[in-house]
């Protein structure tokens, strides 16, 4: 299955996207793509209401919103490919390199995303991202992809300078509003043949950026997943970002980071692609 919500930001209704693209509203259904949801099993549920129903369309250029609802929590993982790690002049880590992004993040796959106030270097980071579908504590890593409902396309805005130059965590420069944008839709495991062997891909204004393979990960879903969860309690719902390949701006010689108008789009293969243009903080 491939899950959408869609609608004005703060008012999505669940949606699927069913064969040949049609966008369909299961609001009828009566459950968002939220905890309580996937912890349920939602996802088996809706399959059987589906079966027995005939859900309205979804009209076209109706504004997708990120496929799950605010979750519990974004863990994110840095240097999660050889090649990143290479141009940030970083080691390759031995152990993954974890850190938040607020959850007010959260944008549509093609919303705006907004520079923010004081920045100078807003950065991009295509990256596979799995959703949970099972509370996870301690999970084994053979039993690790049994927690999962799913991946999505993400990508992982940065401001450098908030990440790097202002002391502290990562987490300022990751959580700015709009700097998490998901989607388009949420695809259930059993669309995704192989997760460990996807194209990833990013432009900047048509120019390729980031092409990597997820075939690349320094450590995989399953290990993540596992790892993870020996230090916090995952939630259904909550989503792991695992991470992006080389071609980032802060690799570019001479660094490159975005500024007003300039246009993202970034793909990754079964995942959907997203488009998302670049505009200026503006308090009123």
């Amino acid at each position: 299955m491939k899950l959408i919500r869609f609608g004005e930001p703060g008012r999505e209704r669940p949606g699927l996207i069913v064969d040949g693209g049609r966008r369909i509203d299961v609001s009828r259904f009566g459950a968002d793509y939220d905890e309580a949801f996937f912890g349920s099993g939602g996802v088996e549920r809706l399959a059987r209401w589906l079966a027995k129903e005939s859900p309205p369309i979804v009209p076209d250029g109706v504004r997708l919103g990120p496929p799950v609802a605010r979750p519990s929590k974004i863990v994110c993982v840095g240097l999660n490919y050889r090649d990143h790690a290479r141009e940030t002049g970083q080691a390759i880590p031995a152990e993954p390199v974890l850190f938040f992004k607020a959850t007010t993040a959260l944008a549509g796959p093609n919303d705006d995303v907004v520079i923010p106030k004081g920045s100078t270097k807003t950065d991009w980071e295509v990256e596979l991202a799995v959703v949970i579908g099972r509370r996870a504590s301690y999970v084994e890593r053979d039993a690790a992809l049994a927690h999962v409902a799913g991946y999505v396309l993400h990508n992982d805005y940065s401001e450098r300078s908030f990440q790097l130059e202002r002391g502290g965590q990562w987490v300022k420069g990751k959580s700015c509003d709009t700097f998490a944008p998901l989607g388009p839709f949420l695809a259930t495991p059993d669309e995704i043949p192989d997760v460990h062997n996807l194209r990833l891909w990013l432009k900047v204004n048509g120019e390729t950026k980031q092409s990597g393979s997820t075939k690349d990960l320094v450590f995989d879903v399953p290990t993540l997943v596992s790892y993870i969860s020996q230090f916090m309690t995952l939630l259904p719902g909550d989503v792991i970002s695992t991470g992006t390949p080389a071609g980032v701006g802060l690799g570019q010689k001479p660094p490159r980071f975005l500024v007003d108008g300039d246009v993202v789009e970034l793909g990754i293969d079964g995942l959907g692609s997203a488009c998302q243009r670049l505009r200026r903080w503006n308090d009123q």
